[in-house]
């Protein structure tokens, strides 16, 4: 029963996680406007993604327990090249970009950089919420922020936690809650 059930949780995470950012995209492109989106919540919510990636990497962890972040990395920089092509210009999407493929090298040249950068993603990810939220109180307007996107990423968190529950990894949860939203 109990392997069915962390079965059901890490596939059907997976499966949500796979499409978790879908509803922003699109509804970017249906809006065609990136109004509602916090740049800035973005940029760190990618951070937080590309950390845990780069960790579970570098540590060799099994691709099952981390097959959604380069999913999810894979969307957040869709999203956020049609966040700059609806503020008028794509290309000042690079320096940001170059940033992140640079910080995936710089993350791995001391063991105790990537143990600092994970153990700082869940303040990290917290601050991306906090910036989405900042940016909708003070714009009074949600935009094209997608709710569906929002309810997804709710579910994630709450089968990653039955997951780690499971496995007794308690001590990762709060960094993976946060995380996914």
């Amino acid at each position: 029963m109990e392997t069915r059930l962390l079965w059901f949780c890490n596939w059907s995470v997976l499966g949500v996680c796979a499409t978790l950012k879908l509803p922003q995209i699109f509804a970017v492109l249906g809006a065609r406007s990136a109004r509602g989106i916090s740049l800035p919540s973005l940029l760190l919510e990618l951070a937080g993604f590309l950390v845990f990636l780069r960790y579970q990497c570098y540590y060799e962890y099994p691709l099952l327990t981390y097959l959604e972040y380069p999913i999810l990395v894979a969307q957040d920089l869709i999203l956020l090249l049609c966040v700059f092509h609806f503020k008028g210009d794509v290309k000042q999407a690079a320096p940001y970009i170059v940033l992140c493929v640079s910080a995936w090298f710089i993350l791995t040249l001391q063991k105790w950089i990537i143990d600092l950068a994970m153990n700082l993603c869940t303040f990290i990810s917290a601050a991306s919420k906090f910036a989405q939220l900042q940016y909708l109180w003070k714009s009074r307007d949600s935009g094209a922020v997608s709710a569906a996107t929002w309810s997804l990423a709710s579910y994630t968190c709450a089968g990653f936690s039955s997951t780690q529950i499971f496995q007794e990894q308690l001590a990762y949860i709060p960094a993976f809650q946060t995380e996914r939203y």
